[in-house]
């Protein structure tokens, strides 16, 4: 019994000492900067709000076509992914088809990616490293169109925007396996 009423004790006075600690650092924080713990604004949370479903919902208005895709690509995604996505230092975008069952997979934008609404999601969240989510809406459908294009998924011709975009087919749409559990459920 005393082994507990100790344990007990120590675990309250931890508990106690965490708390005080937490609130002298906010206090300290708030200090130094007077936003720190403040509600974010609706424009703050709309700026973060980008998320993009395989089904298209979320795409934002705008459009890009191939040859707007290739100007940006030169200047914003070249120094990490090559000059035609193929050569690195980073990731390879660009090629890999019928290579995913083979010894020396190759996981690129046409081999692997499932949905071309969700590669949208992705440069537009993540990319350029150096500056991830400084694309505009026009540029990120400019460079996915440019992208898709390089993989031979859509022709050179084509505009991408919230229509189009859902209705391109990955050519590895149909290679994953969907979970019994996973099914029906519904998304945004």
């Amino acid at each position: 019994m005393r082994t507990h009423r100790t344990l007990a004790g120590w675990a309250t006075l931890s508990l106690g000492t965490s708390l005080a600690c937490l609130v002298s650092f906010n206090v300290a924080a708030q200090a130094v900067h007077p936003a720190f713990g403040r509600a974010a604004t609706a424009s703050e949370v709309a700026a973060v709000n980008i998320d993009v479903m395989p089904n298209g919902a979320g795409l934002p208005a705008g459009s890009g076509t191939v040859e707007q895709g290739q100007a940006i690509y030169a200047s914003k995604c070249a120094a990490c992914h090559g000059a035609t996505g193929v050569e690195g230092p980073r990731d390879r975008l660009v090629g890999g088809q019928g290579t995913l069952a083979t010894a020396k997979p190759v996981k690129t934008i046409g081999s692997y990616w499932q949905y071309a609404p969700t590669v949208y999601d992705y440069i537009g969240r993540a990319m350029p490293f150096t500056a991830p989510g400084t694309l505009t809406p026009d540029e990120v459908y400019g460079v996915v169109a440019y992208l898709l294009n390089r993989n031979g998924v859509i022709a050179a011709d084509q505009v991408m925007d919230a229509k189009t975009l859902p209705l391109v087919k990955m050519p590895n749409r149909d290679g994953f396996v969907v979970e019994p559990a996973f099914r029906n459920v519904k998304r945004k």
